[in-house]
């Protein structure tokens, strides 16, 4: 998977803004994003602070490791 230019504490603070009233056109243009990009950040943080967000990728983390140690068995 492709490393993402930007850290989870920027995309939220990029989301921040955007509820602030600066429009998507603006952010992408600002920042060189899609709109596509955007959009998806939102449907996958939400309404997410930095914590939450720091908690889903350690999650995100554990589970990987999980699913390595115990691969599936084809059934």
């Amino acid at each position: 998977m492709k490393k993402s230019r930007y850290t989870e504490s920027q995309i939220v603070n990029i989301l921040k803004q955007n509820k602030s009233g600066i429009t998507v056109a603006e952010l992408c243009r600002e920042h060189g994003m899609s709109q596509a990009t955007f959009y998806k950040w939102r449907s996958k943080y939400g309404d997410a602070d930095i914590n939450v967000v720091k908690r889903l990728k350690e999650l995100e983390a554990e589970n990987a490791r999980l699913k390595k140690m115990h691969p599936s068995r084809g059934y």
